[in-house]
């Protein structure tokens, strides 16, 4: 997909941006639903819609920001006062551009996926390679549907639900509780699971990625009992989770996911659309401008373009380290000790450098999303992004079966740890507790700055996330600890937990004040 179909998303983002304001967007043209190639140019318009700019780089940097575990001197604000450390950074959310307008972002993908499931019907009991490839296109559309609004409910909670094509009469929405928009991800999600069939071909997710995101989905209902259906318990809600999650770990006869041997290359362009990606954003530098290189580089680790935004905690950092002394992922997670590609000098941050001056020296860059060629010097680039992979699922496997006490939860942590030569810590051996709070912090060892520290470190609640992340984090002892170099996280359940809607959409939608 990444070399072939992202001519049909470039011609497709071409025509969306070029209508004049009389025009109608060309996805709501019913035409390009008709034929296999025009609907897949649709179908590569929803992802082209989902690597934009707002869409992906600003999820990134809300997710991240907001998981209680980064810092930041974006913009050239060297300090902890500058407005993105005592706002999003610090638990204290504002109505800002970066959420207007990620909030704006995907709502465009959601109105792309309605488009696509107002026009193109369920063709049952499918016998042709077109007849598959439609209802693989339509699988597609309510997967990223249901994705949108799982993204957006988590950090927003209560919003607009949008399952039709917004008209004349039908411009403003008022705010859905947040039970029904988790209802209405679940439904998406089944029936994208039922109908995506690997028809589009290599670079889109398969049926997997669906059942993946339920599990996600089943897994925050279980311990948040004010967003189930019915009478279903924990203890079921656990287990759906895990049934969804072990149709990806088995895998079918089309398709069997497997961790690679190398850890660091999942973050490079060499080994994209791996046997351990379950849903990865195709990246091309000349047709989605992606600019993840350029935000998340460290400054002057490449010759040009680097502003790297995200510097991770140092206690986090820490923490990782004091858990895994050898553990290779710190290599391929922090950067903190470079040469500098424009004059060869060396550049050290902590904890290769001790002395904590600044917001920019008291921390390690995050180096996962980094443009790794030292020469590049475009401020686009062509890295893939993966949102899903095995090790995620394996981690999630294990916390599931330490709740249901299915006595496989070991294993499936073993699988992720012996990748990187490592096998697990005293704490999984312990008492059930003693492994749910091990599992918890693996989530960040091995995927963090990934998209979902900030709903990992919700998922269990306010106290869940009071003890294990902010308390953690404000009282912690590290060399140095201090207000100059080091933020407070906030402690306000009515801060921490989610993001106020954007003042645009409170400004112009009458159904919302």
């Amino acid at each position: 997909m990444k070399n072939l179909n992202f001519i049909l998303i470039f011609i497709f983002g071409f025509l969306s941006t070029s209508c004049n304001l009389d025009e109608a967007p060309i996805f709501l043209d019913t035409t390009m639903y008709d034929n296999p190639q025009s609907a897949t140019a649709a179908l590569d318009g929803i992802y082209q819609k989902l690597t934009t700019y707002d869409s992906m780089e600003r999820r990134y940097w809300i997710n991240n920001g907001f998981s209680g575990l980064f810092i930041t001197h974006r913009q050239g604000n060297n300090v902890t006062t500058n407005p993105h450390n005592t706002s999003l950074m610090a638990l204290k959310p504002i109505q800002d551009q970066d959420s207007e307008l990620f909030w704006r972002g995907l709502y465009a993908v959601i109105a792309q996926t309605n488009a696509a499931i107002k026009n193109i019907a369920v063709v049952e009991n499918p016998t042709t390679n077109n007849e598959l490839l439609f209802n693989d296109i339509l699988g597609q559309a309510y997967f990223v549907r249901a994705f949108a609004y799982f993204d957006l409910t988590r950090l927003f909670t209560d919003i607009p639900l949008w399952t039709e094509i917004a008209d004349d009469k039908n411009l403003n929405k008022g705010k859905s509780p947040t039970k029904e928009i988790y209802a209405q991800a679940i439904n998406d999600a089944k029936t994208a699971a039922s109908l995506m069939n690997g028809s589009s071909g290599i670079g889109y997710p398969k049926k997997y990625a669906a059942n993946m995101l339920l599990a996600k989905l089943y897994m925050t209902l279980a311990t948040n009992p004010d967003l189930r259906e019915g009478a279903l318990t924990e203890m079921e809600y656990w287990q759906m989770a895990y049934e969804e999650a072990m149709k990806v770990y088995e895998g079918g006869l089309d398709w069997k996911y497997s961790l690679v041997p190398d850890y660091s290359s999942l973050f490079t362009d060499t080994n994209e659309n791996s046997s351990e990606s379950i849903f990865e954003l195709q990246i091309s530098q000349d047709a989605t401008n992606s600019q993840m290189g350029r935000n998340y580089t460290p400054l002057s680790y490449k010759v040009s373009q680097n502003f790297g935004w995200f510097r991770i905690h140092a206690d986090v950092f820490e923490n990782h380290r004091a858990t895994y002394p050898t553990d290779p992922r710190i290599d391929a997670t922090y950067l903190y000790d470079y040469i500098n590609a424009n004059n060869g000098n060396i550049l050290r941050t902590y904890p290769a450098n001790t002395v904590r001056r600044n917001v920019r020296l008291a921390h390690p860059f995050l180096f996962k999303f980094a443009e790794k060629d030292i020469t590049h010097s475009n401020q686009f680039n062509s890295q893939n992004i993966v949102v899903y992979r095995y090790a995620d699922l394996l981690l999630m496997l294990a916390e599931i079966s330490n709740e249901l006490q299915n006595g496989q939860q070991l294993g499936y942590v073993t699988e992720v740890l012996n990748r990187v030569g490592l096998t697990p810590n005293s704490n999984y051996l312990g008492a059930q507790d003693e492994f749910r709070d091990a599992i918890m912090n693996e989530y960040r060892f091995e995927l963090i700055g990934e998209g979902e520290d900030s709903h990992n470190n919700r998922r269990r609640g306010f106290d869940y996330f009071l003890n294990n992340t902010i308390l953690k984090h404000n009282n912690n002892t590290i060399p140095g600890f201090k207000e100059s170099v080091d933020i407070r996280l906030s402690s306000d359940p009515s801060q921490v937990m989610n993001l106020p809607i954007p003042q645009s959409e409170i400004n112009t939608n009458e159904l919302i004040n």
